[in-house]
């Protein structure tokens, strides 16, 4: 590993650590901001540290009972304010040759430095952390409201023709739920299902997808992951990128997992964005070719360590919010084959727009969380459960809150922009990474320059 890539490793195993994440763990019950770890390199002595182990048990600076002992001494053993500052450096030095690589170094050094600040913010060793500082750290932009109205307006055209009224007392929402009752997924059943519909996608994305990608990508399997449906996590889902496995000639086996909330009340319509968002051609099918990028020696280590919170997270969330239009090969909602498909899309679509009016209610203009509650319920359409999850367990955490939940509307609209700009040939590399590893803000020269 050469200079970049040790300092990469421990800046962000460092901050992952600090914030109670296990990279190695291979549930999402352990895993943070640290998304991956494949690239067989030794880990790091941010990960390694005496003390390490301690703060991740106890579930770091955001855990219930802080242990500030722990803390503090992984602090004097890791310097973590210096691996991001080498990053920074590291950039500065190859930004005449590799501009774009230097910027995406730049950013993920911002989004770093934001992510330590907010963790001394809640050790109480240093100021608050401005909340629009926070959401232009990881998305690149200014945070802004989120505007459903005319995804409902759509809706209820479309369940109006499917015979559920929108005018009657319950509304929209009461149409809303009585057409997710009549569709909810059995849970017990969840893996069948599951494999079922990855079938269909993988099926969909080699007919609209690989055909823009480079060759070497036939031999990658777009979707090696098992379902497993868990109890009483804080998650709605959680897709756990493992790609430690290996066949016999050291040849990567692209393997995941995706763990989901049994208690999640979810439609088939919407079941099916979901696979294609978390499995193929969304974040499995991303994460596969960026490893096999990186055996190729196309991608740098930092391809290697995917990280939440970061310009490329919102890049990513972008790509698997659009896999399902990308999977058939579309760039509108309206394009899509069936009219339940498109209420399905619709929906999972307004609970992003949720996420990221949760962090802009309750950061931006300190709402109560009762209030927000009632609010994602009413005007994006969620579930009960949703709106629990969303205005409690996300919305409320002081890292995720600020830095996560925008970056999945910010990536959506600029990735759906992107694909109407630009045609498949051009836009479907770039994003996927064949231009060089890409993030939100830096996507738009690596385009321009292909």
């Amino acid at each position: 590993m050469d200079m970049l890539g040790r300092l990469v490793a421990d800046a962000i195993l460092g901050i992952d650590t600090l914030w109670g994440g296990d990279v190695m763990c291979p549930s999402g019950t352990g895993r943070f901001i640290a998304d991956s770890w494949f690239s067989d390199e030794p880990l790091p002595a941010a990960y390694t540290a005496p003390a390490a182990a301690r703060v991740r048990e106890s579930g770091g600076v955001s855990g219930k009972n802080v242990d500030r002992q722990a803390v503090e001494q992984y602090l004097r053993q890791v310097d973590l304010p210096q691996a991001i500052a080498g990053i920074r450096e590291e950039a500065g030095k190859i930004a005449a040759a590799r501009k774009t690589h230097s910027q995406y170094l730049q950013g993920l050094s911002l989004c770093l430095e934001t992510m330590w600040d907010l963790a001394m913010e809640v050790l109480g060793k240093g100021p608050a952390v401005p909340y629009a500082r926070c959401v232009e750290s990881s998305t690149g932009r200014p945070p802004e409201a989120s505007q459903p109205e005319a995804k409902r307006q759509r809706l209820a055209e479309l369940l109006s023709r499917a015979g559920y009224a929108t005018t009657n007392a319950a509304g929209l929402l009461g149409a809303v739920d009585a057409w997710r009752r009549e569709r909810v997924v059995p849970m017990a059943s969840v893996r069948a299902l599951g494999a079922a519909v990855i079938a269909q996608f993988d099926h969909l994305s080699a007919t609209n997808l690989l055909p823009y990608l480079p060759q070497e990508f036939v031999r990658v399997p777009r979707a090696n992951i098992e379902f497993l449906p868990i109890k009483d996590a804080w998650f709605s889902g959680s897709m756990n990128y493992i790609g430690r496995a290996r066949n016999p000639d050291r040849s990567p086996r692209y393997e995941a997992t995706y763990e989901i909330n049994a208690s999640l009340q979810i439609s088939v319509p919407e079941f099916e964005q979901l696979v294609s968002h978390e499995v193929v051609p969304g974040h499995v099918t991303t994460f596969a070719y960026l490893q096999d990028l990186y055996v190729r020696e196309k991608a740098g280590f930092e391809a290697t360590v995917l990280t939440m919170n970061t310009r490329a997270a919102t890049l990513f969330e972008g790509i698997a919010n659009n896999a399902i239009l990308i999977a058939h090969g579309v760039t509108e909602i309206d394009q899509l084959p069936d009219e339940d498909l498109q209420i399905g899309v619709l929906l999972a679509l307004l609970q992003d727009d949720a996420k990221n009016q949760s962090s802009y209610l309750t950061w931006g203009e300190g709402a109560q969380r009762e209030q927000v509650a009632a609010i994602l319920r009413r005007d994006f359409l969620v579930t009960e459960e949703r709106a629990d999850k969303l205005s409690g367990a996300w919305g409320q955490h002081p890292l995720l809150g600020r830095m996560y939940l925008p970056a999945y509307r910010a990536g959506t609209e600029r990735v759906a922009q992107l694909r109407r700009s630009y045609p498949a040939e051009r836009v479907l590399p770039a994003i996927y990474g064949c231009s060089g590893l890409a993030d939100i803000v830096t996507i738009d020269e690596i385009l321009r320059q292909s």
